[in-house]
């Protein structure tokens, strides 16, 4: 047995990712304070942050046109706040600009 033995194929994790609609461990993420959740986070100030649009501008054309989601499911309304209720089971928040470009908002605590 080798190293390669226990690491899942890419292919893999594509496949899980995008057919299954989950939430892979290899996606890259971008910690938070989790008070900014608590506060309610700008949906446009968190692609943003999480280099998926280089501006709020730019994040607004692609809610116009149907290119961000938050956990899989298309943004309509550029005024959204993501909170802790928008966190999935694993605890984090899936950001994604179409349908190759994913990363996971993790919030942590701060104290």
């Amino acid at each position: 047995m080798d190293i390669h033995d226990f690491l899942v194929p890419p292919a893999e994790t594509a496949r899980r990712t995008f057919e299954e609609k989950a939430v892979a461990d290899t996606l890259p993420g971008v910690e938070i304070p989790r008070s900014r959740l608590e506060a309610g986070f700008s949906v446009l100030a968190a692609f943003v942050e999480a280099g998926l649009v280089s501006s709020n501008g730019e994040a607004r054309r692609q809610i116009k046109g149907g290119g961000l989601k938050v956990n899989d499911v298309a943004l309509t309304d550029e005024k959204m706040k993501l909170t802790v209720r928008d966190l999935t089971q694993q605890g984090v928040i899936k950001l994604s600009l179409g349908k190759k470009r994913h990363v996971l908002l993790k919030p942590i605590p701060l104290g």
